[in-house]
């Protein structure tokens, strides 16, 4: 599978490709990353053909915004396609001020939730200026999940469901934005996000891995009815399924418990047997879905983006997903590579 292979977004007259750059890395996350690293990974992208970028104004308060628009800044504007998000306001502040956790010497604004029709209106248009590019293809209302927002989740929703969802309505009737959407750690909020509203995609996070595909019952098949895309990031499951059964392997960005351990342990084993890194049947597995067209990816070093472009376009037999059906270790209906 290679991963400039183009891919109709859903309903939506855009094409991305099947491999997209994640840049929440580039937002210092844990640790910081240098200028030059951050627009040679960018550099490397393009030039295996990565065409599609996706952003947000939370990574590094801004910072990974201001990086997408240094690199792509003179980059034929029609040849690719950009996400960024909404749910989030950025206000200057003096660094002294600001908790940057889980950010590293990140930009020098305060992260402020705002899913008002106001606060979505200038919020799209401040990650306009941050980007200095004239547009975004898509945009995704961020982070209103049970993960983030806990016991204000339910409020949270509905208050998105309004504001968010009106604001982005209107600026997609305009033409400022062809796709309109919901990026969140849970499908269930994506389910109920499309049967409110109508959304033409979602960035779902780690919940249709190969350790997880209960999404499958409900939300991806109300998703091809309705032609909506799904973007899946995390597909790694925030580590394990990239580094193995590893001791302190993560999973949900906590140490994974001992059933997750052993069940990776077995997909391992089928693994080793046919010769396929686990990492490369993790990616190639999530877009064999026919509602999802690109897997997003993000890494610290040019190093990590070219193993992760090698193992997207590893050849992987097609009975090695047979004999994960036979063990149980996938489900029976789950689609996959042909």
């Amino acid at each position: 599978m290679k991963p400039s292979a183009k891919a109709k977004f859903g309903r939506v007259e855009l094409e991305v490709t099947s491999f997209g750059f994640g840049t929440a890395p580039l937002g210092n996350i844990f640790r910081q990353i240098d200028e030059a690293t951050s627009d040679g990974m960018f550099r490397s992208a393009w030039d295996s053909g990565i065409r599609y970028y996706d952003t947000a104004p939370m990574y590094g308060h801004g910072l990974s915004e201001l990086r997408c628009g240094q690199s792509l800044r003179w980059m034929n504007r029609d040849e690719y396609v950009l996400s960024s998000k909404v749910g989030r306001r950025l206000i200057p502040a003096k660094r002294s001020e600001i908790d940057f956790t889980p950010w590293n010497n990140a930009a020098p604004f305060r992260l402020e939730f705002d899913y008002s029709f106001d606060g979505t209106m200038r919020a799209f248009e401040d990650s306009l200026q941050r980007l200095a590019l004239e547009r975004m293809d898509i945009c995704f209302i961020h982070d209103i999940d049970v993960f983030t927002r806990g016991d204000d989740q339910p409020e949270v929703f509905k208050t998105a469901m309004d504001g968010c969802w009106r604001a982005l309505s209107r600026l997609r009737d305009e033409g400022v934005v062809k796709a309109i959407g919901v990026g969140v750690n849970e499908w269930q909020v994506c389910h109920e996000a499309l049967r409110q509203r109508d959304f033409d995609c979602f960035l779902l996070a780690g919940r249709y891995t190969l350790l997880e595909q209960e999404s499958l019952n409900e939300f991806l098949p109300l998703c091809e009815k309705r032609g909506a895309a799904v973007v899946v990031g995390g597909g790694f499951n925030s580590g394990i399924l990239a580094t193995g059964a590893v001791p302190g392997a993560k999973y949900n960005y906590s140490p994974a418990p001992e059933d997750i351990m052993e069940r990776v342990r077995r997909i391992e084993a089928v693994c080793n047997s046919r010769n396929v890194p686990l990492p490369a049947a993790a990616m190639q597995f999530v877009v064999a879905h026919p509602a999802i067209p690109s897997f997003i990816a993000g890494t610290r070093t040019v190093g990590q983006l070219k193993r992760n472009l090698e193992w997207f376009s590893h050849p992987i037999p097609t009975d090695f997903w047979s004999e994960l059906k036979e063990e149980g270790l996938l489900r029976q209906d789950a689609p996959v590579p042909v």
